[in-house]
């Protein structure tokens, strides 16, 4: 069976006055239709590059992109990015940001009567069609990224990658809006990579943790399946001996990283055994 999306041995190097700087060396990853992968680790491991290659911002060094058996070269409305910085237009309002999205996707396959709808109907998907009107000055961050989330799902993508989208937010706001990702999630069987620097986030979120190395020449170090059932309630797991293992598994990752981040590169996470579930 093919793989939904595949990473395949991805390295990209910058050019620098001291010659080429590996930042990442020899990715793997097979994604799944469906699945929510989270990619985590210390910062200038070369997360963001990975999604940006994903997104077709930029273009591996050797390696490439798959996504259904096609390759990924250039941006596309079939990957859908979020990024920390919400990204809104300021000059239009909730709906046009939504709606300018929609009309580019879809001008040619939907009527206006239809694109108006499905710009409605992914606004009510996050909580954000009482505010149809207000300009983004007008609201709060947390609403701001519950319509570029809106705007992103309205693409219709394949993949939606999402770059610390709740990284800015207070820590109320956060949990609000995991909660809301976790339901659309679930909801519309979405394929989602997530990157975070936040462990009880990518524990409570994913179907995978995708560990990195530091950089440069960054890798997969390990890849952690959270085997939790869905959906998830966040004050049950927090007494839940798996859940604590999985997050336990991660913290010691990152501390052994930032321990000893000069030391030996670690076996590709394909080759390595799978962590054993505990409780």
């Amino acid at each position: 069976m093919n793989t939904y999306l595949s990473i395949d041995h991805v390295g990209i190097s910058f050019p620098t006055t001291k010659g080429p700087l590996k930042v990442l060396d020899a990715v793997n990853l097979r994604v799944e239709k469906g699945e929510f992968i989270s990619l985590i680790g210390h910062s200038g491991c070369g997360k963001s590059t990975v999604l940006n290659i994903v997104a077709g911002l930029l273009q591996a060094t050797e390696g490439g992109i798959l996504l259904e058996n096609r390759e990924v070269n250039e941006p596309g409305p079939d990957r859908a990015v979020v990024f920390q910085n919400h990204s809104l237009l300021p000059w239009l309002t909730v709906y046009g940001n939504v709606r300018l999205a929609v009309d580019q996707v879809f001008k040619r396959t939907k009527s206006k009567q239809e694109r108006h709808d499905w710009t409605l109907h992914n606004l009510e998907l996050v909580q954000m069609g009482h505010a149809l009107e207000r300009k983004p000055d007008e609201i709060s961050g947390g609403m701001k990224q519950r319509v570029g989330i809106a705007r992103a799902l309205a693409m219709e993508p394949k993949v939606l990658l999402m770059d610390e989208p709740f990284g800015a937010l207070d820590s109320l706001t956060r949990t609000h809006m995991q909660d809301s990702l976790m339901e659309i999630q679930t909801r519309l069987n979405n394929t989602v990579l997530l990157i975070t620097h936040d462990v009880d986030e990518a524990v409570l979120l994913s179907d995978r943790i995708v560990m990195m190395t530091n950089g440069p020449s960054a890798t997969v170090g390990n890849i952690l399946r959270v085997d939790l059932p869905r959906p998830r309630d966040r004050l049950a797991l927090a007494e839940n001996p798996t859940y604590n293992h999985y997050r336990a598994e991660v913290v010691k990752f990152l501390h052994e990283r930032h321990r000893n981040s000069s030391g030996s590169r670690e076996t590709p996470a394909e080759s390595q055994p799978r962590l054993k579930r505990v409780g």
